[in-house]
């Protein structure tokens, strides 16, 4: 008798397209491998629609290629909790009519959150890729929805051995953590040589190793006059000695115009602030930057992976192990000038790629998921 195992995955912000891009390339390696036997995976792509612009959405799918979704839920910008509401109520009728084995849900967004807790709620099993992750800041959205997915959550698949020791000491059992490896480094690894190809710094007019490249997006960064005129004003003085492109958020895009701190030619001659980029264009200029100042979690994980200097704007980071073993540095505005001009001298670590971030992620995962199946 045929045997058959039902998931559904969810995405529902960009960080979450590159999370689930090899768990789908892995499904269908599974069926074409054992596509004479009695085993079989079915996939249902719920995308929830929290990031809605063709750029911050559409774009990663194309880059990644993602078939499109089974279903878009199409909630759009609100608030957290008008959006997890939404997701939930929209959800909960997608789960009673599919009726799927498993929920597969990724990292951290509102959207993770919000399924699990709607699959918990009608015994549906839920698997978290990236679980175990702490930031021990409960100020920050996406800790408390790392918290509440892991405490529902029957399987834990964690990228590193911190996340497992913070899920034992939340009284996780040990039996539902799963230590797989980074599932970034999946497709970082699918990608690289494309985006390689693309030599997209060509077309920005910079020279490889001798740019930054810039991403920042967080709240306590950017949704404060003063934390954002600092951060321009940082990154004008170092654009005088070394190109900045700087390729803008929704959400940052909107706070620079409200509050005045638009590119300004006389103070930011050499700063490129552009749309945002799809996952090639990004992926190739972080690979081919001198240094990186980030506030996002994935470029962590990615600039570790390829020794690139990283600069995390963060008095934190769920993600230490970047810092202890990679090329990663936290930075505040206090230290930012001086951090950036040391890592435009050539001051910075070398780091180690840390153990199973090896490109093998979602196929462990596919194999425990089977297992837990018995098939």
């Amino acid at each position: 008798m045929k045997k058959y195992l039902k998931l559904i995955l969810i995405v529902g912000a960009r960080p979450n397209f590159m999370k689930i891009a090899p768990i789908i390339s892995e499904i269908h390696k599974h069926n074409k491998l054992h596509r004479s036997s009695d085993i079989h995976i079915d996939h249902i792509l719920v995308h929830t629609g929290q990031h809605y612009d063709l750029q911050m959405s559409d774009a990663f799918f194309q880059d990644l290629n993602i078939p499109a979704p089974n279903f878009n839920l199409e909630v759009g910008s609100a608030s957290h909790a008008v959006q997890t509401a939404e997701i939930m109520v929209r959800f909960e009728n997608i789960c009673l009519q599919e009726r799927p084995d498993w929920i597969i849900v990724v990292g951290d967004v509102n959207s993770t959150m919000a399924c699990t807790l709607v699959a918990s709620k009608l015994a549906i099993k839920v698997a978290h890729i990236e679980a175990g992750l702490r930031s021990f800041d409960r100020s920050m959205p996406e800790e408390i929805n790392r918290i509440i997915t892991d405490a529902l959550a029957d399987l834990l698949f964690t990228p590193s051995e911190d996340a497992d020791q913070n899920l034992l000491r939340e009284g996780i059992p040990k039996a539902k953590i799963k230590r797989v490896g980074n599932i970034m480094i999946d497709t970082l690894m699918s990608h690289i040589e494309k985006a390689r190809h693309r030599k997209i710094h060509d077309q920005f007019g910079v020279k490889e190793t001798n740019y930054i490249f810039v991403t920042l997006h967080r709240p306590s960064n950017v949704d404060n006059k003063s934390s954002l005129s600092i951060i321009m004003n940082h990154l004008g003085s170092i654009s005088k000695r070394i190109p900045v492109i700087f390729p803008v958020h929704p959400r940052t895009s909107k706070n620079l115009s409200e509050f005045g701190l638009s590119k300004n030619p006389d103070t930011h001659q050499n700063m490129i602030i552009c749309e945002p980029l799809g996952y090639l264009d990004t992926l190739g200029l972080v690979d081919k930057a001198r240094f990186v100042l980030t506030d996002s979690g994935g470029l962590q994980e990615e600039t570790t992976f390829l020794n690139i200097p990283c600069l995390t704007l963060r008095p934190n980071t769920e993600r230490p192990i970047t810092i202890t073993q990679g090329t990663n540095q936290l930075a505040s505005l206090e230290t930012l000038d001086h951090d950036l001009i040391s890592l435009a001298n050539g001051n910075h670590k070398s780091g180690n790629i840390p153990a199973l971030w090896d490109g093998q992620t979602a196929k462990r995962i596919i194999a425990t998921l089977c297992a837990e199946l018995g098939i």
